[in-house]
């Protein structure tokens, strides 16, 4: 058998349906990375549903994390360094405690980055953590992303450009459909598997709970900061397409498919650019419903009993929007932003007040989170609970030390702390000075793993965690001290009642 140079006789070895693998013992787990699960969207295949892989012989060197899906860097905290990409992006990474067999849960993550930055292979999704404390096996996954993952362009060019607004999602699938074909050589259990994501990649999380194509796919759910409402309806998403194809010069369906990716990218950032801030915080180049992978809206679908099934962990960090600069808006612009979102934007204003003061910044902060990110979640929590379907849900309300405390418990901050990598690169500037948190990370790290484990986020630290119904509104706060809330913030809860 050839092997690859830079593998060796003691590099762990896993045999997939294309061919074997070598990983690399890390940290007393094992890590194989940068394993393929589609053929490469490349050519012809650029805005086409991911195709199967060829098997290859030999040994595949697994040892390093592939590129990221084509993306430019951002002015934000957590995307303004520039990452390798590469159009070439269909690859995912397993960290496991050994590959020997043994039926282990599974948890597959989807990275966040507003559907047009980030990657699976980032310190602060490392798995070690679970494989090692949980005896879990992780998945991280790259898929298409902006203008290659999400542009409905079979308006524009016909049947052969179909998926090519939810290719992203499709990519998703065909990770999920690999995991179940695969996992059990890296001592997985392919009828214990949990996906997970943050932000877009819970919003993602929403979308495979709603596709028909992902059902039997996986058996538990946790979306971090994402419910089902951020997507594009199609004549949405056609018109997006045709604001692009003009911005690069109405190039015909052969043609953009020979554009350099850069061209695409430059396109796609300026149209986001044009668009500004959306107020419910939907983008261009986010997913559009109207394929067989989400024929309806995917609140719709779950309306209608999808994954009602699938016990699902859902919740919000209490103040999202300070990552987007929320906290430092003045009280016209306040006033400006609620009045986009509600008839009445001074009722909302000062029943917010009661309870955040005066400070028009964390007014707009706790609007803002509620209206994009937490009245969503209790939206598809009562959803599911027309048909029996289990929810727990959480707060985040850790405050970062960061920034003169006007970061709070943002948008994202929570990453680390479910991970458990409180001590990797670049976690410190957003926690902020002082002793790790670590006993917090722990506790949301060990509910995290229970509910992988055994479809319930109850622990001996965090209590007994009950489901979310409309009687009880049970939302577990997590904390210095976790505990147990009843209808936190209900008058603020109530008046969103009947706005979309």
């Amino acid at each position: 058998m050839k092997m690859s140079e830079n593998i060796t006789f003691d590099s762990p070895i896993a045999n997939t349906k294309y061919g074997e693998v070598a990983g690399r013992f890390r940290n007393g787990v094992e890590l194989f990375a940068g394993i393929p699960y589609a053929s490469p969207p490349v050519g012809n295949l650029r805005f086409a549903a991911p195709s199967p892989l060829e098997s290859w012989e030999g040994v595949k060197d697994a040892k390093r994390f592939s590129p990221a899906s084509p993306q430019l860097p951002g002015e934000g905290l957590t995307d303004r360094f520039p990452v390798l990409w590469d159009e070439d992006c269909l690859y995912l990474n397993v960290v496991t405690p050994a590959s020997d067999g043994k039926k282990r849960p599974v948890y597959v993550w989807i990275h966040g980055g507003a559907y047009r930055r980030g990657q699976g292979g980032v310190a602060w999704y490392d798995g070690t953590s679970f494989a090692s404390r949980g005896d879990v096996v992780v998945v991280t996954i790259n898929y298409r992303l902006g203008a290659f993952g999400f542009t409905e362009l079979g308006k524009h060019f016909g049947e052969k450009f179909s998926s090519s607004g939810l290719n992203g999602l499709l990519d998703q699938i065909a990770a999920l459909q690999w995991v179940q074909e695969n996992i059990a050589s890296f001592g997985g259990d392919p009828d214990q598997v949990t996906v997970g994501g943050e932000s877009a990649g819970a919003f993602s999380v929403a979308n495979l709970l709603a596709s028909p194509l992902a059902k039997g796919l996986f058996h538990r759910a946790i979306a971090q900061s994402g419910a089902a409402f951020h997507i594009h309806e199609p004549d949405a998403g056609a018109d997006i397409a045709s604001e692009l194809l003009e911005a690069l010069g109405n190039p015909t369906s052969e043609e953009i498919l020979e554009l350099p990716a850069i061209e695409i990218l430059e396109a796609q950032e300026a149209l986001i650019e044009k668009w500004g801030f959306a107020a419910r915080g939907v983008q261009p180049f986010y997913p559009v419903w109207g394929h067989e992978a989400l024929p309806e809206a995917p609140i719709d679908l779950i309306n209608n009993g999808s994954a009602s099934d699938i016990p699902l962990l859902i919740g919000t960090n209490e103040d999202e929007m300070s990552l987007y600069g929320f906290t430092d808006l003045d009280e016209r612009t306040l006033f400006r932003y609620v009045e986009r979102i509600v008839e009445n934007p001074q009722k909302v204003i000062d029943s917010y007040r009661k309870r955040v003061g005066d400070d028009s910044g964390w007014l707009a902060c706790a609007i803002g989170s509620d209206w994009v990110f937490r009245i969503p979640a209790i939206r598809l929590a009562e959803t599911r609970e027309k048909h029996d379907g289990n929810t727990w849900m959480y707060l985040f309300s850790w405050d970062s030390r960061a920034f003169e405390g006007r970061f709070g418990s943002a948008h994202s901050l929570e990453l680390p702390f479910t991970f458990n990598t409180l001590d990797r690169a670049g976690v410190d500037i957003f926690i902020g000075e002082g002793e790790l948190p670590t006993h917090v990370a722990e506790a949301m790290h060990d509910s995290w793993i229970s509910f992988i484990r055994d479809g319930n986020p109850s622990t001996s630290v965090v209590g007994e965690w009950p489901t979310y119904t409309a009687e009880n509104r049970a939302v577990m706060e997590i904390n210095d001290q976790c505990g147990l809330l009843i209808d936190p913030q209900s008058e603020e809860r109530c008046l969103w009642d009947g706005v979309r």
